[in-house]
Formats: C-alpha cells, structure tokens, sequence
C-alpha cells in the first residue's frame, strides 16, 4: 500500500502508478496468474475430498426422521403424536400448508443416544420436542424461534433435547408454522453438534475459512485501485465480493465458531444478504461489460433487477408468515426473471464480442448452477429442496479468480486506451503549437514552455522581422513568399541552446541560453539573407531583417519580456532596418548585477 502514496489524481499519472504498484503486477504476470490457478484448484480438491468425506460420515450416525404428521396449533402436541392415523410413513413428500408439522425419529437400542435436534434454518415460531418411552412415558421441552442456536454444521439451527435414555424409542419433534419444506427434509437427530468432535469437518471448517480469506483479497486489490482510478465497477466488484463472503460466513460455522448469534438472526441475515449478492452481481454487469457490447435495454433492465432482489429479500426477511404455504416457493420463482436477464445479459455481451463477459461466464457459472438448482428444486413441490452448498462454494472460488482477473484485465485495457488517448493527445498538442508552413514552434508553444524553459536557463529573447516582405508578396507572389519564409527557418538554425519559434506573418523570436547568446542570435539573423538567396531564386533583391534582443529580469513575465524585445526591434526598424537592437548586459554585468533589467545599446 505504501507503493500508493506518491499517486495523484490525474488519469495519466494514475495509471502509471497502477503499473508500478507490485501486487498489480504480480496479478498480471504469467507467475502470479499460475500461482493463483493451483491454489484455487488446491482448495476446490480439498473442499470437494473434505465435503464428501464429511457428508459419509455424518450419515453413519445421525438419525433421519421416518414418518411425519400435520395438525393446528391450538391442539396439543402430545394429542398428535400419539394419533396412530394422523402419522404419514414412508412419505417424504412433506407440506407446510398445515400450522404445525410433527417429524417421528425411531430410537433403536443399539443407536447413540442423540442430543440435539437439528435442522435448515428458516423462520418458525417455535419447536416442541418430545421424548418418548417405551412404556408410553413422555418428557416435553419447547424452544421459541428467538432462543434456537445456531448449529456448527453450516446454516442449521439446533435445539437441545429431552433427556434420552435407554428406554426411549421414539424423538417427536413438532415445528409451528414452518415456513421452508428444507427444514423439515433436512431434520435430523444427532449426538454431537458435528465441528469439533470430528476431525474431518474441522478440515472443512478450516477449508472454508481459507475459501473466506482469498475473499478478502480482491478487497484490498480494490481499495487500492478505487483510490486511483474511481471506475464505479471496482465498488460493485467489492460490494459482491463482500457479500460472498458474508454468505460464506453466516451459510458455515464460522460464524457460529467466531460470534455464535441466535439461529434466527443467521436466518434472516442470510436471506438480505443473498439479496445483497444478488444485487451486486447485477449492477456489477451492468457497469463492468465495456459501452456499446451489450444491449441497451439488457443493461437498462439490470438495476431493476437489483431493486427487485433487494425488495424480494427484505420482504422475505421481514415478513416470512405472509402467504407462508407457498411464501417460499414464490420467492424463489420471483428470482427467475433475474436469472433471465443475467443470462441473456452474458450472452448478448460474448455475441457482441466483450471480454469483460468472457471473464463474467467463467466465473459465474457454477454460482448459476447452484441459482438453477435451487430456482428448480425450490419450484417443483415433487422435488427435494437443494442449496447445493458445496457447489455454491465452488462457485465463490471461481468467481474470486476469473471476476477479479477480469477486473485486472480492464485495467490493462483502460491503460492501452489510456496509451492510445495519450499518443493521439500529444500529436494533437504538437500540432497545435508547431507552424505548418515552416515546422518551428509558434507563439502558443513558448507561452506554455515559458516558466520551464526558465527553470533551464533560457533568458534571452530575440524577436526577428524580415525587412519589406509584403513587398516580396507582392511582386513574387504568395508561394515565393512562403519559399522565403522556409529559408529563414531553416537560417534560424535552432539546437540545444537556441530555440526557434515563428510568431506569424514575417516575424520570427529566438529564446536563447548562455554567455554568448546575443552573438548567436546576431549570427542568425545576418545568415538570413545568404540563405534565403541560395534557396529562393529569382528574387530582385536581398532578403534582410531587423532584430530586438533583450535578456530576462528576475521573475519577469514572457509578455513583459515580450515588448521589451519588441520595443527593441521597432527602434530597430526606425533606424534604417537590417540592423540589432540589443539590450543584452555582458558576463560581467550578469555577475555583478544579476537582477537589474538591461538597458538599450
């Protein structure tokens, strides 16, 4: 970051430092791009070894429920789990439509006795657990939904059961107003609250929370180039980037690990902030494909869709029980004409030839995936709900590869632009500040030069005018006179100590430096007629010019020293023409008196 601090504002110079800073151009060699493949291939090996090792392994002891049952609030728990007819066995297909679902989990004598209930975290109002013996005894605990914690199996919620002993053969788990299918299909029975009693899902707690920091990455990577370049694409980049990673924290148990917030709390959070990425990944396309490779009315219709999934989240978040039966389902198909858009967004971009799109595909395909899955699983009521969270996981690594990648690539393509608008700008400034007709500076030139060329000892001006040249025009004509003023450029002779510049018309300024600068300004001007005659034929008579030299005072401004110079060389045309007036003091004076002004001689 300390590379940063010498950077401006200015676009230009901002680039420059883009190109010097190191870890930009670690990113964009071959090495840093290597390296950067081989660790996200390293981490998606072991995230997909450790998540399947751990998925076997929880099934060998966890107890899924085998039969379920529906009733009304009002009646009472115990009424229904012991109404043989209500229980439906065999049926997975479970509904939410009834206020309160009960789940049956059969304890074998040779099963661990569990501890815990745990499940999907959705809104609920509550869960009544009960324990039940094989002599008919029953022992009841409720939890409400603000006391549910929050599981270290990623985004689960569990609740501690009633005592289980030996005797007890049957778990009753009832959930009122239930407001997401998955937390009855994922519900389960279990001993130990997974991370920490098992090595394998402390591996893939430790995975994730590497997945977490290569998040954090691209977020330094933007800050730094914000504070250069204030292209609007970088903050949407960071913006999803953050809220990935948000995900990633409140969806595993890292969060239940660092900060251990209420089960409901994780619930409703997560449900904003897959709004959030939702909405970021939108407005992030809508700015980061190049102008003019997408169509208009796609890249119109993407901030809708971010103000679509920013309403679809809070109202989900803030107001799960409305319509709660199909409340879910309907929030998720809503999400599809957001997917419509983005795909077609992509696609229109990669027909139309954008590499920023190229870089956007890549990366968000397996995120899409996982949109798919669960766009589908989520519709479909025959279908088992799938959060494919191993794949979303997948999704995040590509997606902190190639999209960060892309952004780097943009800017790679800013400084070729910015290459290209320089060049283009400097032939542009060159042209207007050099004469067409003679190829020497102009007046235009020496103004903007003037307090540099000071600076490197250029203190004396010369202004030169050809003596009678209208009158060359005038017999000659205009193309001899042209010929004429080529021929006194070319006598002017500029080189590293003497600068020529032609102010228009038939006058000429020489800006020279050094002790004998007068005396090279005065071989000049008695070169011209020489010149001028060896080069334009036909001319009746010699060529002459009239000269006023004068050196600079102390801090003096180009316009005062200007019309001393010219005062000089009027005084010098008054005289008879073809002669020098010089006020330029000697070595010696220069030594003895630096900041007098000189006097006419």
């Amino acid at each position: 970051m300390s590379d940063l601090v010498h950077c401006t504002r200015r676009p230009y110079a901002a680039l420059n430092c883009i190109e010097s800073f190191s870890p930009y151009r670690d990113l964009m060699s071959w090495g840093g791009f290597r390296e950067s493949i081989l660790a996200a291939l390293l981490l998606l090996v072991a995230l997909a070894h450790l998540g399947a090792g751990s998925a076997s392994a929880a099934d060998d002891t966890d107890i899924r429920g085998s039969c379920w049952a529906s009733g009304s609030i009002s009646e009472e728990v115990v009424t229904i789990a012991r109404s043989a007819e209500r229980w439906l066995c065999g049926d997975q297909k479970f509904s939410i439509a009834a206020e309160r679902v009960l789940l049956r989990f059969e304890i074998s004598p040779d099963d661990s006795p569990p501890r815990y209930f745990l499940s999907r975290r959705s809104a609920l109002k509550g869960v009544h657990l009960l324990a039940i013996d094989r002599d008919g005894a029953v022992r009841q605990t409720f939890v409400a939904a603000a006391a549910l914690a929050s599981s270290m199996v990623g985004g689960y919620f569990k609740a501690s059961l009633p005592e289980v002993t030996h005797a007890t053969r049957q778990i009753v788990v009832a959930i009122d107003l239930p407001s997401h299918r998955m937390t009855l299909e994922r519900a389960l029975l279990t001993s130990i609250d997974a991370v920490g009693g098992d090595k394998g899902d402390m591996r893939l707690l430790l995975i994730i929370a590497g997945l977490a920091g290569m998040l954090l990455m691209p977020l330094f990577f933007n800050a730094a180039f914000y504070r250069i370049l204030r292209e609007p694409f970088v903050l949407w980049h960071s913006a999803l980037t953050l809220s990935l990673l948000m995900t990633i924290l409140v969806s595993s148990g890292l969060s239940v690990a660092f900060f251990n917030p209420p089960a409901m709390t994780l619930s409703w959070m997560t449900t904003l902030i897959f709004g959030i990425t939702v909405a970021s990944g939108a407005m992030f396309t809508y700015s980061f494909i190049e102008p003019g490779l997408m169509h208009p009315v796609l890249r119109r219709l993407l901030p809708y869709c971010a103000a679509w999934a920013l309403f679809l989240a809070t109202f989900h978040a803030a107001f799960p029980f409305v319509a709660r039966p199909i409340q879910s389902s309907a929030y998720t198909a809503a999400f599809a004409p957001i997917l419509a858009v983005f795909l077609l967004s992509m696609v229109d971009a990669l027909c139309r030839g954008s590499r920023a799109a190229k870089f956007q595909a890549i990366g968000y395909s397996p995120l899409v995936l996982v949109g798919l899955i669960r766009l589908v699983s989520g519709i479909i009521p025959w279908f088992h709900n799938a959060d494919a969270m191993l794949m979303f996981y997948v999704g995040c690594l590509c997606e902190v590869l190639f999209t960060t990648l892309g952004v780097a690539d943009r800017f790679v393509t800013i400084k070729r632009e910015r290459d290209r608008a320089r060049t283009e700008a400097d032939l542009l400034e060159r042209l207007s500040e050099t004469d067409p007709l003679t190829g020497l500076l102009n007046r235009r030139a020496i103004e903007r030069q003037f307090e540099q060329l000071r600076v490197e000892g250029f203190a004396t001006l010369a202004v030169i005018d050809l003596d009678h040249f209208k009158a060359i025009n005038d017999v000659n004509g205009h193309v001899v006179g042209d010929a004429v003023l080529k021929a006194v450029a070319k006598a002017l002779q500029a080189d590293l100590n003497v600068l020529a510049y032609r102010f228009g018309g038939e006058e000429f300024m020489l800006l020279l430096r050094g002790g004998d600068a007068g005396t090279q300004a005065e071989r000049r001007r008695n070169a011209i007629p020489a010149i001028v005659a060896n080069t334009v034929a036909g001319l009746e008579r010699p060529v002459t010019a009239s000269m006023g030299v004068t050196d600079l005072c102390d801090d003096e401004s180009f316009a005062s020293l200007y019309e001393r110079a010219d005062k000089l060389l009027y005084e010098a045309k008054s005289a008879g023409r073809n002669r020098t007036r010089s006020a330029v003091r000697s070595m010696e004076a220069q030594e003895i008196f630096p900041n007098e002004c000189p006097l006419a001689a």
